[in-house]
């Protein structure tokens, strides 16, 4: 079997959207970053809600990317975005889980070092990063048959 019969247009729009869905997981970080430093170092906000706001911004700058870009060729309900809220609640939920369970499994303690406290917050984030994409292509953006 070929790579272009693997490929199917269904398969295709999949990786399409997984690669514009990083590309738009990038801009939304420096953004989402960029609010936080320049409140927390800049206007000497709070570090707690610097981060906070800068976490708020991103969730609605990964909303309209996620519409406008990573899905744009499909219709979308009006139930959008609090089903993408729901889904980045979900997705947190998983994420806070996959960093306890690996904090329990991995070794700890200043003998441990850092690298496993990376390794846990690294596994959550991908947990993250996964799940939102997933949710957000399967349910949040999933398309919207028009009637003919």
């Amino acid at each position: 079997m070929s790579l272009a019969a693997l490929l199917t247009p269904a398969r295709r729009a999949f990786l399409v959207s997984a690669l514009r869905y990083g590309v738009a997981g990038v801009f939304n970080t420096l953004v989402g970053f960029s609010i936080i430093v320049a409140l927390d170092v800049g206007l000497h906000l709070d570090p707690h809600l610097a981060n906070a706001i800068g976490y708020a911004v991103g969730i609605c700058f990964s909303f309209v990317l996620s519409k406008v870009f990573v899905f744009k060729a499909r219709r979308t309900t009006r139930s959008a975005p609090l089903r993408y809220i729901v889904a980045v609640a979900a997705a947190f939920a998983l994420n806070q889980g996959v960093l306890t369970l690996a904090r329990l499994v991995l070794p700890e303690g200043p003998q441990a070092g850092p690298l496993w406290s990376v390794a846990a917050q690294g596994a959550a984030a991908v947990s993250y990063t996964a799940a939102l994409f997933l949710l957000s292509h399967f349910w949040v953006f999933a398309h919207v048959e028009t009637e003919a």
